[in-house]
């Protein structure tokens, strides 16, 4: 078709003629399609009088036209396909999410099938957790010494959500510390011989103390032969306990519980029930003076028998015990390691595991931490203080001699705590009168002074009274462990 100019007054021309003579400008226009359309609109839309050729006019219309065919195709899609389209989508998706809550019920149900194992392993007292393989010796910048007492500290707990340490010495006073900080956050001050009457605390050595699970009350035991009870939240004093005929030289509370037990140089153990502030029963069966008690969940605890050279396992319930030898010297300290293992020292340097069904140690190490002297007098160190992360193969004693180079070794327990094996040990300066792990094992505190606890046999000018905050460290990950384990 050859080209053809139209000019707007032209247009306007033929708008007043009649029909006949606008029929050959109506035909062009059909002929041409949607183009000639376009070229209608455009030149009513023209604003000029310009002179507009129809072929750039067709050209230029071929591009809308394109872009409606992709258009078209794009959007081809019929709306009952759509809906099956977002159906699919939407059963993927929930079989996606049916997918992944039930890996997270398997996970639950594992970690909870994991978790109920290991109360059944811990009620049963077979739970051994494989710890010390993993600990590596602290660096001596990342001990810390926390400082306040006047005299020997003799006893020490952690709180069960390690934010705190309440400590006691010879001086009478009992400290809490801030655990991350190290500063004092209460100090009940001790009081003079006779001022039992108007001073509010204890007036005479303390030698023992202990936390209830709860974290709610401590207990504390002096070698005027009385317990006290506090708030351990704020350390206000609550009761006083009376009735022991000795010092007062073990204390504990059953977990779960406040049924606080009592051991004494009177060689009898006492039960009390805090919350009743009542008394509840006395038993008797050691020989000598009783030198340290503990307890877990049964109603049962534990003692060591000084001189008469015995462990006892006391079972409250029944009123009956279960009687235990094996060391040569005087048992000075007990912890229990799980509801039927323990842990002992002598003053003849061996360091026993014991387990509650044997009558015999199931193993012992003797001179655990050496000896000293001249080598005709050679004389072991005392073991003076042991410790058991609950539930795990690692546990630790302390030493105290007539040298002020004391130390505190870390042990691996064998398979079944059968047999001993030395991991690293951490000096200190002095006699190492009471140890505990934190309940999660990221640390070990050592209460270290002068002289022995129960004793003033050697007092050591060059040591310092103090508690050792010692850091418990993980040897890092092997990465090829990691990818096997992933």
């Amino acid at each position: 078709m050859s080209s053809f100019f139209i000019k707007k007054k032209e247009n306007s021309k033929l708008s007043k003629k009649g029909k006949n003579t606008a029929v050959p400008k109506r035909k062009l226009l059909q002929g041409d399609g949607d183009s000639g359309a376009k070229s209608k609109v455009r030149v009513k839309s023209s604003k000029y009088n310009e002179e507009i050729s129809s072929e750039s006019e067709t050209e230029s219309a071929t591009v809308p036209r394109k872009r409606q065919s992709n258009e078209e195709n794009e959007y081809a899609e019929t709306p009952q396909e759509k809906k099956l389209r977002l159906a699919k989508l939407y059963l993927a998706q929930l079989k996606e999410e049916e997918e992944k809550k039930a890996e997270d019920d398997d996970f639950e149900t594992d970690l909870v099938a994991g978790r109920l194992e290991e109360e059944v392993l811990e009620q049963k007292g077979k739970l051994q957790r494989l710890i010390a393989k993993d600990l590596i010796p602290p660096d001596a910048s990342e001990i810390r010494l926390l400082r306040g007492h006047k005299l020997p500290i003799t006893c020490l707990v952690i709180s069960p959500d390690e934010k705190c340490i309440f400590s006691a010495a010879k001086d009478c006073s009992i400290i809490k510390w801030n655990v991350e900080s190290g500063k004092k956050l209460h100090t009940v001050h001790g009081g003079r011989k006779g001022t039992d009457d108007r001073h509010v605390g204890h007036t005479a050595h303390i030698l023992c103390m202990a936390i209830s699970s709860d974290g709610k009350y401590l207990a504390t035991g002096d070698m005027n032969k009385l317990i006290m009870i506090w708030e351990a939240e704020t350390c206000n004093h609550l009761y006083k306990f009376t009735g022991h005929k000795g010092p007062v030289s073990g204390l504990s509370f059953r977990k779960g519980t406040h049924d606080l037990y009592s051991a004494s140089h009177d060689r009898s153990v006492k039960v009390w029930n805090v919350d009743e502030n009542a008394y509840v029963e006395t038993l008797f069966g050691h020989q000598d003076a009783i030198t340290g008690l503990d307890s877990l969940s049964r109603e049962c605890c534990v003692t060591a028998g000084g001189r008469d050279r015995t462990v006892r396992v006391w079972k409250i319930a029944e009123e009956s015990q279960l009687v235990f030898h094996g060391h040569e010297g005087s048992i000075d300290c007990i912890q229990l390691i799980n509801e039927e293992h323990m842990i002992t020292g002598a003053d003849d340097g061996s360091v026993s595991l014991w387990s509650v069904n044997k009558k015999k140690p199931l193993s012992t190490v003797k001179q655990a931490h050496g000896c000293h002297g001249d080598a005709e007098l050679e004389q072991p160190h005392w073991v003076a203080s042991v410790a058991a992360l609950q539930n795990s193969d690692t546990v630790a004693s302390g030493a105290s001699g007539c040298s002020h180079n004391s130390q505190v070794q870390l042990w691996k327990c064998g398979l079944n705590y059968r047999g001993l094996k030395p991991l690293f040990s951490v000096p200190v300066s002095g006699f190492v009168n009471s140890l505990k792990f934190s309940s999660s094992g990221q640390f070990l505190v050592a209460g270290v002074g002068q002289e022995h606890r129960l004793g003033r046999w050697w007092r050591l000018k060059d040591a310092k009274n103090g508690i050792y905050v010692i850091p418990l460290k993980r040897k890092p990950p092997n990465p090829e462990e990691a990818k096997m384990t992933e």
